[in-house]
């Protein structure tokens, strides 16, 4: 999807592309970027391996492509990336999902015919973003502290997010798809992990979601959205939502769930 902006619609919502030639924008005090690079050489995966301790990654890793979304003034910093998603995978280290073809594989008669899945396969990551902040010291300049001894501070609370708003046909001023990782599964289903952010004059909104689709026995999605309305205060206010749905195929395909 491109999203052909005009000058004036930037100009009249106070916003400007970034300068350097990065590819986002600014607005009422947020810097907006997306970075899309190419898939990992052999030589970084290797690296990815040893710092995960694995010798398991997706067969399509977009390691240096990410979304960066900073609030200059208060140091705030949101981002997405594959590393963090998959050290998420990794420590979850859910039970692998058995395709149909793994019974017949248990059951070959040589040792080194066998096929042993004793690693969730799928990289299902329960990844919801990366946030760091970023503070201004006299003696060390700039310094950027990690999220465990410096972070974001999220409540739970019972305000939504907005989606009638977001439906509105307010301009899109900028739009971008980021993708994480990706693996066919053998050629057993699809695993995808994305993220999107759309911004307008109003607000900024994203949307990271994890796809996965075991062909004949399960699917599965887990998405988190984030919204922030511009002018909301004078630090940011954003509200994330997190949603978590799997059924099985047979599930799927019951009676009981045929849409009339």
């Amino acid at each position: 999807m491109e999203v052909e902006v005009d000058e004036k619609e930037l100009k009249a919502a106070g916003a400007e592309p970034l300068p350097d030639g990065r590819h986002g924008l600014r607005i009422h005090g947020w810097e907006i970027e997306t970075r899309k690079l190419s898939i990992l050489t052999s030589s970084n995966l290797q690296l990815w391996e040893e710092k995960l301790q694995t010798s398991h990654l997706p067969e399509m890793v977009f390691g240096e492509s990410c979304l960066i979304l900073k609030h200059v003034d208060s140091g705030t910093k949101i981002h997405f990336n594959a590393f963090d998603a998959l050290t998420g995978w990794k420590q979850e280290a859910l039970r692998p999902v058995e395709v149909p073809a793994a019974a017949k594989w248990k059951f070959r008669s040589k040792p080194s015919e066998q096929v042993i899945l004793d690693y969730d396969y799928t990289f299902t990551t329960p990844y919801c973003g990366s946030e760091t902040i970023e503070i201004d010291t006299e003696k060390h300049g700039r310094e950027e502290i990690s999220q465990g001894t410096y972070g974001l501070h999220w409540d739970n609370c019972e305000e939504k997010i907005d989606v009638v708003s977001l439906a509105s046909k307010e301009p899109i001023l900028f739009y971008d798809e980021v993708v994480l990782y990706e693996d066919e599964l053998a050629d057993n289903g699809v695993s995808l992990l994305t993220v999107k952010v759309r911004v307008m004059p109003s607000c900024w909104f994203l949307l990271l979601r994890f796809w996965l689709r075991v062909d004949g026995v399960l699917m599965r999605l887990r998405d988190t959205r984030m919204h922030c309305v511009f002018g909301v205060g004078e630090n940011p206010i954003i509200l994330r939502e997190s949603c978590w749905r799997e059924a099985t195929f047979q599930v799927l395909s019951s009676p009981d769930n045929v849409i009339i």
